[in-house]
Protein backbone atom coordinates (compact mmCIF):
# COMPACT_ATOMS: atom_id res chain seq x y z
CA UNK A 1 0.00 0.00 0.00
CA UNK A 2 0.87 3.65 -0.43
CA UNK A 3 1.75 5.68 2.60
CA UNK A 4 0.13 8.85 3.30
CA UNK A 5 1.71 12.01 4.21
CA UNK A 6 -0.33 12.07 7.49
CA UNK A 7 0.30 8.40 8.62
CA UNK A 8 4.01 7.91 8.24
CA UNK A 9 4.70 9.61 11.51
CA UNK A 10 2.74 6.73 13.04
CA UNK A 11 4.00 4.04 11.27
CA UNK A 12 7.64 5.15 12.21
CA UNK A 13 6.64 4.96 15.71
CA UNK A 14 4.77 1.44 14.81
CA UNK A 15 4.80 -0.29 11.85
CA UNK A 16 1.94 -3.03 11.75
CA UNK A 17 3.15 -6.52 12.52
CA UNK A 18 0.84 -7.68 9.55
CA UNK A 19 3.67 -5.79 7.37
CA UNK A 20 6.53 -8.00 5.75
CA UNK A 21 8.00 -5.49 3.65
CA UNK A 22 8.41 -2.12 3.80
CA UNK A 23 10.22 0.53 0.84
CA UNK A 24 11.70 3.81 1.45
CA UNK A 25 12.34 5.88 -1.59
CA UNK A 26 12.59 9.14 -3.28
CA UNK A 27 15.05 12.04 -3.49
CA UNK A 28 16.36 12.97 -0.33
CA UNK A 29 18.82 10.60 0.54
CA UNK A 30 19.29 11.47 4.17
CA UNK A 31 15.43 11.23 4.75
CA UNK A 32 15.39 7.45 3.08
CA UNK A 33 18.24 6.41 5.54
CA UNK A 34 16.55 8.15 8.81
CA UNK A 35 12.92 6.56 7.81
CA UNK A 36 14.66 3.26 7.12
CA UNK A 37 16.56 3.23 10.62
CA UNK A 38 13.32 3.66 12.39
CA UNK A 39 11.41 1.07 11.24
CA UNK A 40 14.58 -1.15 11.34
CA UNK A 41 14.97 -0.04 15.04
CA UNK A 42 11.33 -1.33 15.64
CA UNK A 43 12.49 -4.96 15.21
CA UNK A 44 16.55 -4.66 15.88
CA UNK A 45 17.72 -2.11 18.22
CA UNK A 46 21.03 -2.24 17.30
CA UNK A 47 21.23 -2.36 13.36
CA UNK A 48 24.60 -3.61 12.71
CA UNK A 49 23.98 -6.57 14.56
CA UNK A 50 24.95 -9.63 12.55
CA UNK A 51 22.64 -12.51 14.42
CA UNK A 52 19.32 -10.39 14.09
CA UNK A 53 20.35 -8.23 10.67
CA UNK A 54 20.60 -9.17 7.26
CA UNK A 55 22.36 -7.63 4.42
CA UNK A 56 22.16 -8.81 1.30
CA UNK A 57 23.06 -6.71 -2.04
CA UNK A 58 22.25 -6.70 -5.59
CA UNK A 59 24.96 -8.94 -6.36
CA UNK A 60 23.43 -11.71 -3.91
CA UNK A 61 20.16 -11.22 -5.66
CA UNK A 62 21.73 -11.24 -9.42
CA UNK A 63 22.89 -14.76 -8.34
CA UNK A 64 20.06 -16.06 -6.13
CA UNK A 65 16.26 -14.37 -6.38
CA UNK A 66 15.39 -16.58 -3.13
CA UNK A 67 17.93 -15.63 -1.26
CA UNK A 68 15.59 -12.50 0.00
CA UNK A 69 13.15 -15.15 1.09
CA UNK A 70 15.46 -17.51 2.60
CA UNK A 71 16.44 -14.90 4.86
CA UNK A 72 13.20 -13.13 6.03
CA UNK A 73 12.31 -16.80 6.43
CA UNK A 74 15.00 -17.70 8.49
CA UNK A 75 14.88 -17.95 12.48
CA UNK A 76 16.32 -15.09 14.80
CA UNK A 77 19.40 -16.72 16.43
CA UNK A 78 18.47 -14.35 19.25
CA UNK A 79 14.60 -14.96 19.22
CA UNK A 80 12.39 -11.86 17.86
CA UNK A 81 11.70 -10.88 14.59
CA UNK A 82 14.66 -10.63 11.87
CA UNK A 83 15.65 -7.55 9.76
CA UNK A 84 16.13 -7.81 6.73
CA UNK A 85 18.04 -4.66 5.08
CA UNK A 86 18.24 -3.98 1.09
CA UNK A 87 20.16 -0.57 0.48
CA UNK A 88 20.17 1.29 -2.45
CA UNK A 89 18.32 -1.00 -5.31
CA UNK A 90 15.56 -0.46 -8.24
CA UNK A 91 13.49 -2.44 -10.43
CA UNK A 92 16.05 -5.54 -10.32
CA UNK A 93 14.80 -6.40 -7.11
CA UNK A 94 11.19 -7.13 -8.08
CA UNK A 95 10.74 -10.15 -8.59
CA UNK A 96 12.93 -11.00 -5.44
CA UNK A 97 10.81 -9.29 -3.18
CA UNK A 98 7.85 -10.57 -5.10
CA UNK A 99 8.84 -13.70 -4.02
CA UNK A 100 8.56 -12.40 0.07
CA UNK A 101 5.28 -10.99 -0.54
CA UNK A 102 3.66 -14.30 -2.01
CA UNK A 103 4.75 -16.08 0.56
CA UNK A 104 4.31 -16.44 4.63
CA UNK A 105 7.07 -17.85 5.62
CA UNK A 106 8.58 -16.94 8.65
CA UNK A 107 7.92 -13.20 9.97
CA UNK A 108 11.06 -11.38 9.16
CA UNK A 109 10.67 -7.94 7.99
CA UNK A 110 12.02 -6.51 4.66
CA UNK A 111 13.46 -2.87 4.75
CA UNK A 112 14.34 -1.89 1.05
CA UNK A 113 15.45 1.61 0.81
CA UNK A 114 15.58 3.21 -3.04
CA UNK A 115 16.33 6.60 -5.13
CA UNK A 116 13.32 8.27 -6.69
CA UNK A 117 11.08 5.85 -8.69
CA UNK A 118 9.15 7.11 -11.27
CA UNK A 119 4.91 5.52 -10.84
CA UNK A 120 5.90 3.61 -13.19
CA UNK A 121 8.56 1.33 -11.61
CA UNK A 122 7.72 -1.93 -11.00
CA UNK A 123 9.50 -2.25 -7.39
CA UNK A 124 6.91 0.73 -6.66
CA UNK A 125 3.97 -0.28 -8.02
CA UNK A 126 4.56 -4.05 -6.02
CA UNK A 127 5.02 -2.97 -2.67
CA UNK A 128 2.26 0.09 -3.27
CA UNK A 129 -0.26 -2.87 -4.87
CA UNK A 130 0.50 -5.16 -2.15
CA UNK A 131 -1.88 -5.59 1.10
CA UNK A 132 1.25 -6.90 2.92
CA UNK A 133 3.49 -3.97 2.19
CA UNK A 134 3.75 -0.44 2.44
CA UNK A 135 5.96 2.15 0.10
CA UNK A 136 6.79 5.33 1.87
CA UNK A 137 8.32 7.86 -0.58
CA UNK A 138 10.64 10.87 0.59
CA UNK A 139 11.21 14.24 -0.65
CA UNK A 140 13.25 17.33 -0.14
CA UNK A 141 12.33 19.28 3.28
CA UNK A 142 9.81 21.86 2.64
CA UNK A 143 10.33 24.66 4.86
CA UNK A 144 7.46 23.13 7.45
CA UNK A 145 9.40 20.44 7.41
CA UNK A 146 12.66 21.89 8.40
CA UNK A 147 10.78 24.09 11.30
CA UNK A 148 9.79 20.84 12.57
CA UNK A 149 13.09 19.68 12.99
CA UNK A 150 14.83 22.45 14.25
CA UNK A 151 12.12 22.25 17.13
CA UNK A 152 12.90 18.45 17.86
CA UNK A 153 16.61 18.25 17.42
CA UNK A 154 16.77 21.37 19.97
CA UNK A 155 13.96 20.43 22.10
CA UNK A 156 15.11 16.82 22.87
CA UNK A 157 18.68 18.65 23.62
CA UNK A 158 16.60 20.54 26.18
CA UNK A 159 16.88 23.98 24.16
CA UNK A 160 14.36 26.66 23.05
CA UNK A 161 15.40 29.18 20.24
CA UNK A 162 14.68 32.78 19.72
CA UNK A 163 12.37 33.93 16.41
CA UNK A 164 15.24 35.14 14.61
CA UNK A 165 17.83 32.00 15.60
CA UNK A 166 14.64 29.59 14.01
CA UNK A 167 13.98 31.93 10.62
CA UNK A 168 17.83 31.79 9.84
CA UNK A 169 18.32 27.91 10.27
CA UNK A 170 15.18 27.81 8.42
CA UNK A 171 16.60 29.88 5.63
CA UNK A 172 20.09 28.24 5.48
CA UNK A 173 19.77 24.45 6.27
CA UNK A 174 19.52 22.38 2.72
CA UNK A 175 16.64 20.41 1.32
CA UNK A 176 18.88 16.62 2.71
CA UNK A 177 17.60 15.39 6.15
CA UNK A 178 20.96 14.06 7.05
CA UNK A 179 22.77 17.23 6.50
CA UNK A 180 20.21 19.36 8.36
CA UNK A 181 20.55 17.34 11.34
CA UNK A 182 23.82 17.31 11.04
CA UNK A 183 24.42 20.64 11.10
CA UNK A 184 22.21 21.17 14.43
CA UNK A 185 23.93 18.27 16.37
CA UNK A 186 26.59 20.92 16.16
CA UNK A 187 24.84 23.33 17.79
CA UNK A 188 23.17 21.47 20.03
CA UNK A 189 26.96 20.68 20.59
CA UNK A 190 27.73 24.15 20.63
CA UNK A 191 25.46 24.93 23.78
CA UNK A 192 26.67 22.21 25.54
CA UNK A 193 24.23 20.30 28.40
CA UNK A 194 23.45 23.37 30.46
CA UNK A 195 20.89 24.32 27.90
CA UNK A 196 19.10 27.39 27.04
CA UNK A 197 18.15 29.42 24.31
CA UNK A 198 19.64 29.66 20.99
CA UNK A 199 20.02 33.31 20.14
CA UNK A 200 20.86 34.08 16.26
CA UNK A 201 24.32 34.53 16.75
CA UNK A 202 24.44 31.02 17.85
CA UNK A 203 23.10 29.95 15.05
CA UNK A 204 25.42 31.84 12.59
CA UNK A 205 28.41 30.57 14.84
CA UNK A 206 27.41 26.96 14.37
CA UNK A 207 25.28 26.77 10.60
CA UNK A 208 26.80 28.64 7.84
CA UNK A 209 25.12 28.48 4.38
CA UNK A 210 23.82 24.71 4.29
CA UNK A 211 21.95 25.41 1.18
CA UNK A 212 25.02 25.71 -0.45
CA UNK A 213 26.75 22.65 0.82
CA UNK A 214 30.15 22.96 -0.62
CA UNK A 215 32.08 20.65 -3.29
CA UNK A 216 31.63 17.77 -1.20
CA UNK A 217 27.88 17.71 -1.36
CA UNK A 218 28.32 18.26 -5.14
CA UNK A 219 30.28 15.34 -5.66
CA UNK A 220 27.71 13.30 -3.04
CA UNK A 221 25.36 14.08 -5.89
CA UNK A 222 26.60 13.25 -8.73
CA UNK A 223 28.13 9.55 -6.83
CA UNK A 224 24.54 8.97 -6.26
CA UNK A 225 22.92 9.92 -9.56
CA UNK A 226 20.45 12.72 -8.18
CA UNK A 227 20.35 14.63 -10.51
CA UNK A 228 17.83 17.28 -8.87
CA UNK A 229 20.50 17.94 -6.17
CA UNK A 230 23.24 18.31 -8.60
CA UNK A 231 21.54 21.15 -10.74
CA UNK A 232 20.45 22.65 -7.36
CA UNK A 233 23.68 22.82 -5.68
CA UNK A 234 25.75 23.62 -8.46
CA UNK A 235 23.65 26.44 -9.26
CA UNK A 236 24.27 28.02 -5.79
CA UNK A 237 28.59 26.80 -6.42
CA UNK A 238 28.62 29.16 -9.65
CA UNK A 239 26.31 31.93 -7.59
CA UNK A 240 29.03 31.91 -4.63
CA UNK A 241 31.99 31.92 -7.14
CA UNK A 242 33.21 27.93 -6.74
CA UNK A 243 35.86 27.20 -9.76
CA UNK A 244 35.33 24.84 -11.79
CA UNK A 245 38.53 22.96 -11.27
CA UNK A 246 37.83 22.66 -8.14
CA UNK A 247 34.82 21.53 -8.06
CA UNK A 248 36.02 18.33 -10.71
CA UNK A 249 38.65 17.75 -8.22
CA UNK A 250 36.94 16.74 -5.51
CA UNK A 251 34.67 14.74 -7.36
CA UNK A 252 37.93 12.76 -8.36
CA UNK A 253 38.76 12.79 -4.87
CA UNK A 254 35.49 10.78 -4.35
CA UNK A 255 35.65 8.68 -7.27
CA UNK A 256 39.36 7.22 -6.00
CA UNK A 257 38.28 6.85 -2.45
CA UNK A 258 35.05 4.40 -4.37
CA UNK A 259 37.65 3.08 -6.69
CA UNK A 260 39.72 1.97 -3.46
CA UNK A 261 36.94 0.09 -1.81
CA UNK A 262 36.14 -1.36 -5.13
CA UNK A 263 39.53 -3.17 -5.11
CA UNK A 264 39.07 -3.92 -1.89
CA UNK A 265 35.40 -5.90 -2.37
CA UNK A 266 37.12 -7.61 -5.19
CA UNK A 267 39.75 -9.12 -2.95
CA UNK A 268 36.97 -10.78 -1.21
CA UNK A 269 35.66 -7.96 1.45
CA UNK A 270 32.18 -7.03 1.97
CA UNK A 271 31.03 -3.40 1.14
CA UNK A 272 31.23 -2.95 5.09
CA UNK A 273 34.43 -3.88 5.48
CA UNK A 274 35.39 -1.99 2.32
CA UNK A 275 34.56 0.97 3.10
CA UNK A 276 36.26 0.59 6.66
CA UNK A 277 39.67 -0.05 5.60
CA UNK A 278 39.48 3.78 3.71
CA UNK A 279 41.22 6.40 5.57
CA UNK A 280 40.46 8.67 6.34
CA UNK A 281 37.66 6.84 7.19
CA UNK A 282 34.32 7.71 6.17
CA UNK A 283 32.20 9.25 8.85
CA UNK A 284 29.88 7.14 10.73
CA UNK A 285 26.58 8.79 9.45
CA UNK A 286 27.21 8.51 6.06
CA UNK A 287 28.43 4.91 5.64
CA UNK A 288 25.07 3.37 4.38
CA UNK A 289 24.86 5.88 1.64
CA UNK A 290 28.97 5.61 0.67
CA UNK A 291 28.28 1.60 0.88
CA UNK A 292 25.60 1.92 -1.42
CA UNK A 293 27.27 3.48 -4.42
CA UNK A 294 30.36 1.73 -3.39
CA UNK A 295 28.12 -1.15 -4.60
CA UNK A 296 26.49 1.01 -7.54
CA UNK A 297 29.56 1.87 -9.23
CA UNK A 298 31.76 -1.02 -10.57
CA UNK A 299 35.67 -0.65 -11.11
CA UNK A 300 35.65 -0.21 -15.02
CA UNK A 301 32.76 2.51 -14.05
CA UNK A 302 34.94 4.38 -11.96
CA UNK A 303 37.71 4.27 -14.42
CA UNK A 304 35.89 5.86 -17.21
CA UNK A 305 34.39 8.24 -15.28
CA UNK A 306 38.18 9.47 -13.77
CA UNK A 307 38.93 9.51 -17.48
CA UNK A 308 35.87 11.84 -18.29
CA UNK A 309 36.89 14.06 -15.40
CA UNK A 310 40.93 14.38 -16.26
CA UNK A 311 39.23 15.47 -20.09
CA UNK A 312 36.80 18.01 -18.56
CA UNK A 313 39.64 19.33 -16.45
CA UNK A 314 41.88 19.60 -19.16
CA UNK A 315 39.06 20.95 -21.65
CA UNK A 316 39.00 23.64 -18.85
CA UNK A 317 42.16 24.77 -19.35
CA UNK A 318 42.93 24.97 -22.54
CA UNK A 319 40.05 25.38 -24.97
CA UNK A 320 38.69 28.77 -23.76
CA UNK A 321 35.13 27.35 -23.74
CA UNK A 322 33.00 28.20 -20.47
CA UNK A 323 34.43 26.07 -17.80
CA UNK A 324 31.32 26.43 -16.17
CA UNK A 325 29.84 24.70 -18.88
CA UNK A 326 32.23 22.19 -19.52
CA UNK A 327 32.07 20.72 -15.86
CA UNK A 328 28.40 20.82 -15.31
CA UNK A 329 28.16 18.58 -18.84
CA UNK A 330 30.80 15.97 -17.33
CA UNK A 331 28.90 16.02 -13.79
CA UNK A 332 25.70 15.80 -15.73
CA UNK A 333 26.86 12.26 -17.71
CA UNK A 334 28.15 10.83 -14.14
CA UNK A 335 24.85 12.10 -12.69
CA UNK A 336 22.75 9.56 -15.46
CA UNK A 337 25.40 6.94 -15.59
CA UNK A 338 24.92 6.42 -11.40
CA UNK A 339 21.47 6.21 -12.12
Amino acid sequence: MKAKPRDIPAILKALDPKMRAVLVFGRDDGLVRERAEKIGKQICEDLSDPFQVARPGSSDIKESPSILLDEVAALSMMGGRRLVRLESVGNEATEAVKLVLDSDAGDGLLVITAGDLKPTSSLRKLLEGAKNAIAIACYEDSAQDIMGLVQTVLGNAGLTATQDAVAYLVDNLGGDRMVSRSELDKLVLYKGSAGGQVTIEDAKACVGDTAALGLNQIAEAVTAGNLKQLERFLERAWTSGESAIAILRTLQNRMMRIHLARGFMDQGMSAGEAVGKLRPPVFFGERDKFMGEVSRWSARKVETALDILIEAELACKTTGNPADTICARALLRLAKAAR
